[in-house]
């Protein structure tokens, strides 16, 4: 009994914490309309300045607390909406997505690059060596404190969000902004005061989270995470449900740490949990409504001619045998490293930028074809590659079933879900905690390309192709097919086209083509480990094709490049830690502004300098006419 209740107040605790990190989403949400995912990061920032200022600089804990708390973190989260968030209003759920990723990613970078992991760190609980005896218990009075406080947060939230001016104004601007603003309410400040309350709360999570966890850049960042499955109980609306999702998630995690077995496959359970816990709460939602088109910040790029394709395709193929033969070393490697990618990327490309269906777990479709190309032939047949195309689209078209009943938000929080999953419960289970397979390089009608310079002009060679096939399938009736759902769903359902269909086999083909980027990147350096495939891979390969141009398979090219040699040129010439991270968030970060990348906006300066421009409506009734003109004809 004493064993149970012990486990018992370490779920309440913890519970607690997600509570505190949930209802600071909730917030955010309900009052912009934007999920933060880097809700997490930013506790985990605050966490880190509470510790230089009490541990490092030897500040009071009271006079600490309140620079963190009631200073800093307000500041913060004000800064974030000004600077990010506004620009952001308006846009669609996608956008709003990759910048709250790329501020992720930045805080990351910038949190590994100020607080060095390899120095030990420790933050002291409030009050350490007291404890109280609860029953047959000892309760330490941090825990108690995580508790109240807990309790508070949901008292003073309630309170400030229902029986105030302020708080009646926050919601008030998610619902209509304009009409708030006509009723003499000040939308944008009313937004910088709820984001600050927001960061607030993280910083108050990461806090409490801190003397538990260890001062770990990601473990505090990512164990944040948690407290989305929390969210969602409440469908980020509900206060009270969203406290007891979080109750309901810390006790399962206390219980699973002290019941479920110390090895073999249940030990992987455990910290699974929250994700499995997220997962079966948005099986459970309700359907979302489909979707009406309406106008977006986007420009269609024009579709390339055959001629064109292969014009530049053979030029890129010989470009990179002069540039491959003219570098060798790291250089080499990079180069390669960033075509493997480029193929990745185009993956994304069919998905996310003809299909709008957004997917946080590409990297873990390339993990499973590479694991099923190196149990086939360690890479070298290309039987193997066919397989690793095989098994990925099975396992995506498996993935796609929760994509027939959710959209934006919670299909990105799905196939992150399942990301984490995937990590924990299955390469950690192939790689045997960290040990690399062997991958060898492809040989193909008896010709070898273990050679570096070979190898890298047959990635070349396979860009080439898998763009010339997604520029056909974007030419073809099933890419026009994508792009009306993407565009509006409720049409296409009103027209009878069968969106199910189409969500599972753009789902299978995008993993399939992702299987075979994997049997491609596992050669590059002839072993294949678990930490090539990590969930925060899928983020930054997203981000980065985004940056390049997600509509076009040169931004995929172009993201490839930066994700590779771009990065790797930069760290060589410029002494910058955590390159990748930081790149990668700044960039993002920029998408608000730039929703088309930056091959967009190259294709949107060459247009501005043509002779006799159209005009903007008379190009959209055009384009919009042949959409659906070449929608409908087929069906009639």
């Amino acid at each position: 009994m004493t064993e149970f209740l012990a486990f018992t107040i370490t779920g309440i605790v913890t519970g607690a914490v997600y509570a505190v990190a949930a209802s600071g989403l909730v917030v955010t949400y309900t009052t912009s309309g934007i999920f933060n995912f880097a809700h997490g990061a930013m506790g985990m920032l605050m966490a880190f300045l509470y510790w230089q200022l009490r541990v490092h600089f030897h500040w009071a804990a009271p006079f600490a607390l309140i620079a963190v708390l009631f200073v800093i973190a307000p500041l913060f989260g004000a800064l974030i909406e000004r600077v990010l968030m506004r620009n952001v209003r308006g846009s669609d759920t996608g956008t709003s997505l990759m910048v709250t990723l790329g501020l992720l990613l930045f805080l990351i970078g910038l949190g590994l690059t100020w607080w060095k992991q390899t120095e030990p760190r420790a933050m002291p609980e409030f009050f350490a060596g007291n404890t109280v005896r609860i029953f047959s218990v000892n309760v330490s009075w941090h825990e108690l404190i995580s508790i109240a406080v807990a309790g508070a947060v949901a008292i003073l939230l309630r309170l400030i969000l229902f029986r105030t001016r302020t708080g009646i104004a926050m919601r008030a601007v998610v619902d209509d902004r304009d009409l708030t603003a006509l009723n003499g309410g000040r939308p944008s400040r009313v937004s910088a005061l709820s984001w600050s309350l927001g960061t607030m709360l993280a910083a108050i999570a990461g806090i409490l989270l801190a003397p538990k966890l260890g001062l770990s850049v990601l473990n505090l960042t990512f164990l944040v995470i948690s407290a989305y499955a929390a969210a969602i109980v409440g469908q980020l609306k509900s206060l009270p449900l969203t406290f007891a999702g979080a109750l309901a998630l810390g006790l399962g995690e206390a219980y699973a740490v002290g019941y479920l077995p110390t090895s073999g496959f249940l030990s992987h359970i455990k910290p699974s949990l929250p994700m499995l816990f997220l997962f079966a709460v948005l099986l459970f939602l309700p359907q979302v409504r489909l979707r009406v088109g309406r106008l977006v910040g986007t420009r269609t790029p024009r579709i390339p001619g055959w001629r064109e394709v292969g014009v530049v395709g053979a030029a890129l193929v010989v470009g990179t045998w002069i540039v491959a033969s003219a570098i060798s070393g790291p250089d080499l490697a990079s180069f390669g490293q960033g075509l493997a990618f480029g193929i990745i990327m185009l993956s994304l490309v069919l998905l996310a930028g003809y299909g709008g269906q957004t997917s946080l777990c590409q990297m873990t479709f390339v993990g499973i074809g590479a694991v099923v190309a190196s149990y086939v032939s360690h890479g070298s047949s290309p039987i193997g590659v066919l397989a690793a195309a095989g098994a990925a689209g099975v396992v995506g078209a498996v993935i796609s079933l929760p994509a027939l009943r959710l959209t934006g938000l919670y299909l990105a929080l799905s196939t992150l879900a399942f990301a984490v999953l995937a990590d924990n419960l299955f390469f950690l289970q192939v790689f045997g905690g960290g040990g690399g397979k062997v991958f060898h390089r492809l040989s193909l009608l008896g010709v070898s390309f273990d050679g570096q310079v070979a190898y890298t002009v047959l990635l070349s060679v396979v860009f080439v192709l898998m763009g010339a096939f997604v520029l056909a399938i974007r030419r073809g009736p099933f890419g026009r097919l994508l792009a009306a759902m993407k565009d509006s769903p409720a049409a296409c359902a009103t027209l009878g086209l069968n969106l199910t269909r189409t969500k599972v086999g753009v789902f299978a083909l995008s993993a399939a083509m992702a299987g075979v980027g994997g049997a491609f990147f596992g050669g590059l350096g002839g072993s294949i480990s678990s930490n090539n495939f990590v969930y925060v891979q899928s983020l930054v390969v997203l981000l980065m094709v985004t940056i390049g141009g997600i509509l076009t398979v040169s931004g995929a090219w172009l993201g490839g490049m930066l994700l590779g040699p771009g990065f790797y040129i930069i760290s060589k010439n410029v002494s910058i830690e955590n390159i990748t991270f930081l790149g990668a968030g700044l960039g993002a970060m920029t998408i608000a502004r730039s929703p088309n990348g930056i091959v967009g906006q190259i294709s949107g300066a060459f247009d501005r300098f043509r002779k006799q421009p159209a005009r903007e409506d008379d190009v959209a009734d055009v384009e919009l006419t042949q959409e659906v003109e070449s929608i409908v004809a087929p069906v009639g």
